[in-house]
C-alpha cells in the first residue's frame, strides 16, 4: 500500500505510527533489549538517513541489521572492511564480456541495506567510496554514473576498544552519517534471554512487515509533517550551542569542545524530531522529541579538546548541559 491509499496525511502518519509498532515486535523476536538501538535504526530508515553504530563485537550489531532487512524486505548485504580492500571491492569495475564489450559488474553497494563491517578498518580511499555512495546515491566507475538502488542505507559499524591498525574516520566524513548510535551490554535478565533462545533448535520465522515503495512513500511523508517555529528554532540552536567561541555557545562548550555541529546538525535534529513525532503517534514535533534524538545527531559531530579528555568529560556529558 502506497501513501497514495491513505485519505490524509493524518491516516498516513497513523499507519507510519502502527507500522513502527509492527516492526518493533518482530524484530524483538530476535533481537532481545536493545529497544533504544533497534528504535534509533528504524528513525534513520525513515528519516532517509546513514547510521553509524558503536559497540564492542558480540552485541548483534549484523544479526540487528539483517533482522531489520529481512522484516523490511529489504535487499541486503555485508561488507567486511579490511585493510586490502578496494573501492572496486565495494562498487564493481568494468569486466570484458564474451562479446568483446566491456559491461558492468555490479559490487556489493548495489543494494538496499548496506552493512558496511568496521568501516574504519579499510584505507581512506575506500571509506571516500562508500561516503560518495552515502551522499550521492550513486557510484562512478570509469567516468560512467550508477545509480543505486532506492531506500539506500548504510549502517555501518565500528568496534571502539581495537583501534590497532584502523583508520579513523575523518570529521567530515562522520558528518554523513546522520545518526551515531552505541550499543552497550545487555542487562543480565536480557543475557539469559539472548543464550535461552539462540542455544536451542528453535528460529523463529518473520513476517515482512513493510516494501520498499511503503518505505519510499514514509520517507516522503516524514518530510512533509510540519513543524512550530520556536521548536525549529530550539533544534537550530542547540547546533549553534555547541560552536566554541561564538555568540550562543556555552560554557561547557568553550572549555572543553574544540570544533562543533555543522549545519547539518540542525538538519537532522528537524527531520529526526518530525520521524520521532511521528512513530509516537503525534502529528508535528515538540522540543521533547528534538532532545529525545539530539545524542544521536551530536554525538559524533562535536569534538573534544585535550582538556576535556584529561578531566573524562564526555560528549554525552556536553549534550546533557545544552539541555
Amino acid at each position: 500500500m502506497t501513501q497514495t491509499a491513505y485519505k490524509s496525511d493524518v491516516e498516513a502518519v497513523d499507519a507510519l505510527a502502527s507500522s513502527y509498532k509492527e516492526l518493533k515486535s518482530e524484530i524483538a523476536k530476535v533481537i532481545v533489549g536493545q529497544d533504544d538501538v533497534v528504535k534509533a535504526v528504524i528513525l534513520s530508515l525513515f528519516s532517509n538517513g546513514h547510521s553509524l553504530l558503536v559497540g564492542v563485537p558480540g552485541l548483534a550489531k549484523t544479526l540487528l541489521v539483517s533482522t531489520i532487512a529481512e522484516v523490511l524486505d529489504l535487499g541486503f548485504k555485508r561488507i567486511q572492511f579490511t585493510p586490502d580492500l578496494m573501492p572496486s571491492d565495494i562498487t564493481g569495475s568494468e569486466i570484458l564480456g564474451e562479446d568483446r564489450h566491456f559491461k558492468f559488474n555490479r559490487g556489493p553497494l548495489f543494494s538496499n541495506i548496506v552493512l558496511a563491517d568496521e568501516i574504519n578498518r579499510t584505507p581512506p580511499k575506500t571509506q571516500a567510496a562508500l561516503l560518495e555512495a552515502m551522499q550521492e546515491r550513486s557510484v562512478t566507475v570509469s567516468g560512467e554514473r550508477h545509480v543505486l538502488p532506492s531506500p539506500f542505507f548504510v549502517l555501518a559499524t565500528q568496534n571502539p576498544i581495537e583501534q590497532e591498525g584502523t583508520y579513523p574516520l575523518p570529521e567530515a566524513q562522520l558528518d554523513r552519517f546522520m545518526f551515531n548510535i552505541t550499543l552497550d551490554y545487555p542487562s543480565y535478565e536480557e543475557e539469559i534471554n539472548v543464550v535461552k533462545a539462540t542455544t536451542g533448535i528453535k528460529k523463529p520465522a518473520l513476517k515482512h512487515i513493510l516494501n520498499d515503495v511503503q518505505i519510499l512513500a514514509f520517507q516522503q511523508l516524514v518530510r512533509k509533517i510540519p513543524i512550530a517555529d520556536n521548536v525549529l528554532e530550539y533544534a537550530v540552536s542547540l547546533a549553534t550551542k555547541t560552536r566554541p567561541g561564538t555568540d550562543r555557545a556555552t560554557d561547557m562548550v568553550n572549555q572543553y569542545i574544540s570544533w562543533g555541529a555543522g549545519p547539518r546538525a540542525s538538519q537532522y535534529l528537524v527531520v529526526g524530531a518530525k520521524c520521532h513525532a511521528a512513530i509516537s503517534g503525534k502529528y508535528s514535533p515538540d522540543i521533547e522529541d528534538v532532545r529525545t534524538i539530539a545524542k544521536y545527531v551530536l554525538r559524533h559531530r562535536i569534538v573534544r579538546n585535550y582538556k576535556a579528555e584529561a578531566e573524562g568529560i564526555t560528549e554525552e556529558q556536553v549534550i546533557e548541559s545544552l539541555f
